[in-house]
């Protein structure tokens, strides 16, 4: 009912069997270490494709990601603020903006802005339009 395993009472041929599993595990760790290395080289070059270096000039009209907006959640609502005027940029990302009226300054991270396309005293106008006609006023006599 028990099985037991035949043992190899041969020291040397034991050890050359041990020596080679060994062998076998270390380059089993070598390729997997290998393949680890190809992946992570092949998902940095994708992620550095997708950045974009953004350079910004004083002058430059800007938006600010505003990161205080996830405690006021609101599907609809811009994460973008501003337009704001780039007054200085430091070589290490930080970049000085200047309010809408001119008042006040303030620095942000470089990361944080995104170059606004429109111009500064652009305003829409949006028409309203019904969905739906009044059934009432619709309907007609002949």
């Amino acid at each position: 009912m028990w099985a037991l395993k035949k043992l190899n009472l041969d020291w040397a041929e034991a050890a050359n069997l041990r020596i080679t599993q060994l062998n076998e595990m270390e380059e089993f760790h070598l390729h997997a270490y290998e393949n680890a290395a190809m992946y992570k080289e092949g998902m940095k070059f994708f992620h550095d494709k997708k950045i974009l270096k953004w350079d910004f000039n004083s002058g430059d009209l800007v938006l600010l990601f505003i990161s205080r907006l996830k405690l006021f959640p609101g599907k609809l609502k811009s994460k973008w603020s501003g337009p704001f005027k780039v007054v200085r940029v430091s070589p290490y990302g930080a970049v000085e903006l200047e309010s809408e009226d001119g008042t006040q300054t303030f620095k942000v991270n470089g990361q944080r802005v995104k170059h606004y396309l429109g111009t500064v005293g652009e305003r829409h106008v949006i028409e309203q339009t019904a969905l739906r006609d009044d059934p009432t006023a619709s309907s007609t006599k002949d």
